[in-house]
């Protein structure tokens, strides 16, 4: 049936950053199969994917529902796609998705992803939103997946304790809260909690940052931009532009690979 894989993404060490599995299949699975089998790995997203036409059809499922964008998974993808011979290292990684043609490419120990942006726009926030979250919001904007949360303070990221249950009522992919970072050798710092797609927080999101990075630059004026998700987990991503694209820089770790055998 296929290799599974297991990667740590958005880090250089083991048992950090974001876990995502990445299963490479001789050709298209069933959805129902697929479904099942993120809910078996109950990681925040696996990745399906199989050798095309000058590049990889590319799925991503968390263990609730199929979604749009990844980037954390699309990241293991291209580490995996690398390390275990794949493609050569100086070939571009090429991934035909639900929200178009993503590119990855090496850059010494890192890898960079070529996404869309997807800019948030203000807005009110739902009845729930605000004491879902137990906080007085500095800004709310929200995009086509998910509310985007201004709040005071790093601390104030860090300590949130979300009442999951509310927020899985709202009707979006999830909540991205957010603020300038006061630790040094970052420009800002996040959280993003997706209880109504089967991840109560997620802790390392490249998708995020696709919204993060435009609304970040807009405020501090910089095209280059290094982030720090302060989840548990904990991971770095580093965010650049050109072209009205997005470029989220990563590391990515194995964990385990093994044989599918059912499917």
């Amino acid at each position: 049936m296929g290799l599974i894989f297991h990667v740590d993404a958005f880090t250089d060490k083991l048992f950090a950053g974001n876990p995502a599995a990445v299963c490479i299949l001789s050709g298209p699975a069933e959805e129902h199969w697929m479904q099942k089998m993120a809910q078996e790995m109950n990681l925040s997203e696996t990745a399906f994917l199989y050798r095309q036409e000058d590049g990889f059809n590319l799925r991503w499922f968390s263990p609730a529902a199929e979604v749009e964008l990844c980037g954390h998974a699309t990241l293991a993808s291209a580490h995996v796609l690398w390390e275990a011979g794949y493609l050569q290292p100086e070939e571009q990684a090429r991934f035909y998705t639900r929200s178009g043609l993503l590119t990855a490419r090496r850059m010494g120990d890192w890898i960079e992803l070529d996404f869309p942006a997807e800019p948030e726009e203000k807005t009110s926030p739902h009845p729930d939103l605000v004491n879902a979250l137990g906080i007085t919001p500095e800004y709310v904007g929200r995009n086509r997946f998910d509310y985007l949360v201004e709040v005071d303070s790093e601390e104030t990221v860090r300590n949130l304790k979300p009442d999951f249950a509310l927020l899985k009522e709202i009707p979006v992919r999830g909540v991205i809260v957010t603020s300038l970072a006061d630790s040094g050798g970052y420009d800002f710092v996040s959280r993003f909690f997706a209880p109504r797609v089967g991840v109560n927080e997620d802790p390392v999101t490249g998708s995020t940052h696709c919204c993060l990075g435009p609304f970040w630059r807009e405020r501090l004026g910089k095209n280059e931009l290094v982030a720090y998700q302060a989840s548990l987990r904990g991971g770095i991503v580093r965010v650049r532009f050109r072209g009205g694209r997005v470029y989220l820089g990563g590391q990515a770790v194995t964990i385990l690979r093994g044989e599918l055998i059912f499917g």
